[in-house]
């Protein structure tokens, strides 16, 4: 145990200093505990010893997995419904086409362009058709978007792109067997009852019982992430369905959302992305930059002669049409994941999954600040907040960070 909690002091140390930097530099966290873990990656590899943080091990590889499928679950969770159908020809056009055009050429480009086998390539067009929902949605609050039917159009194109990714993954990958049957079967029947039931305990149980409604999901994610491994998927894939079968019902309650993403944000996704980072090979990278400008390039340009046609069906300004297009062209959490899946199942070797990761965090950063600082379409912005509601909403921040505001609600809606 000693050893276990010694390496684990470790790795969150590397996360507290993620933290600092990313506030310091404004750029994504995720992004941050990404290049530190290859930082200390190469430096282990260089001076100490590649296994002394122990990667590989089941416990680490366990807190990873964990973080990934719950930030998968709130990923999915962060859908607006109501927006979704409200505008769902425009996000299922867009988000299709910001699949499949990166997926078809990305692949093409790593088969014919790099020479690497099909599976690897297919992997690579997975991994690099995906956009940043972590990122678009961090941009969007930033901003204030994701008050607007502008950005709520984004997010959910950005949804339906990460769909089509995850479903693709283990549609490609996942071995067809009686088991893959079982697991479909039992999915269906698990999301078909999962408001329901989560809706009756939270009802029954949700303000009288601590934190049940955690347990309750954590449980349940677990649970057909294992049926998932069983079947020979991956774990993230019943996570975001969950977490969008759910987007209707829990995802309602802020507060409870704000407390499950404390857990996933706080503990859990640093050990997943700094893991992810660490395993990266900087000196494939640096040895063959050709490999890497291929694969960005590839993505991105796909993604942009993709998307910009189709946009602007649905936007007439130019500024909003390249804003839209350059952040659906990003790539992060689900573009990790898939690479990190191919690593660890064998379909990519290590200094492939290196040129993904590499090409991952150069899509997440380009396109936004390219965006950011050349198209914000800030005409679409909404109207400062009125001075009489700035000291009402002080006063509920410093009751949530007091864990007062529950009470405070209760009080006032028993007057």
């Amino acid at each position: 145990m000693l050893e276990i909690f010694t390496i684990a002091s470790i790795w969150l140390a590397l996360a507290v200093f993620s933290t600092i930097l990313a506030n310091r530099l404004k750029i994504s966290m995720a992004l941050m505990e990404i290049m530190v873990g290859a930082g200390a990656g190469y430096v282990c590899m260089r001076f100490l010893d590649p296994d002394i943080l122990h990667p590989n091990s089941e416990w680490l590889k366990f807190v990873a997995g964990a973080g990934a499928g719950l930030l998968t679950f709130l990923a999915g969770a962060e859908l607006d419904p109501a927006s979704l159908k409200e505008k769902l020809k425009e996000v299922s056009f867009v988000g299709m086409i910001g699949f499949f055009a990166p997926f078809i050429g990305c692949t093409a480009l790593a088969y014919y362009a790099l020479g690497w086998d099909l599976r690897a390539s297919l992997l690579t067009g997975v991994a690099l058709s995906t956009t940043s929902m972590a990122v678009v949605y961090a941009v969007m609050l930033e901003y204030g978007f994701n008050k607007t039917e502008y950005g709520k159009g984004i997010l959910g194109a950005c949804f339906i792109n990460d769909l089509g990714t995850v479903i693709a993954l283990g549609l490609i990958f996942a071995p067809f067997t009686y088991k893959t049957l079982i697991f479909v079967v039992i999915c269906t029947l698990a999301m078909m009852l999962l408001p329901k039931i989560t809706g009756r305990l939270t009802r029954v149980y949700g303000n009288r019982t601590a934190a049940i409604r955690t347990k309750w999901i954590v449980f349940v994610l677990f649970a057909l992430g294992a049926l998932a491994l069983w079947a020979g998927s991956e774990a993230v894939l019943p996570a975001y369905i969950a977490g969008m079968v759910l987007a209707g019902t829990v995802a309602r309650d802020e507060f409870f959302i704000r407390r499950l993403r404390t857990l996933t944000i706080g503990f859990l996704t640093p050990i997943y992305f700094l893991r992810a980072g660490f395993l990266v090979s900087i000196p494939a990278v640096v040895a063959a930059p050709l490999v890497f400008l291929v694969l960005f390039g590839g993505k991105v340009i796909s993604k942009i002669f993709g998307l910009y046609p189709v946009i602007g069906i649905f936007r007439e300004s130019q500024r909003e049409r390249w804003y839209y297009t350059l952040l659906m062209s990003t790539g992060l959490t689900f573009g990790s994941i898939s690479a990190l899946y191919g690593l660890t199942n064998g379909i990519v070797n290590r200094n492939q999954y290196s040129f993904l990761i590499a090409t991952v965090i150069a899509s997440a950063v380009i396109p936004t600040l390219i965006a950011n600082m050349a198209f914000l379409p800030d005409h679409l912005l909404e109207a400062p907040m009125a001075d009489e509601e700035i000291p009402q909403l002080d006063r509920a921040i410093d009751l949530w960070q007091n864990d007062e505001l529950d009470h405070y609600l209760k009080q006032d809606h028993e007057r």
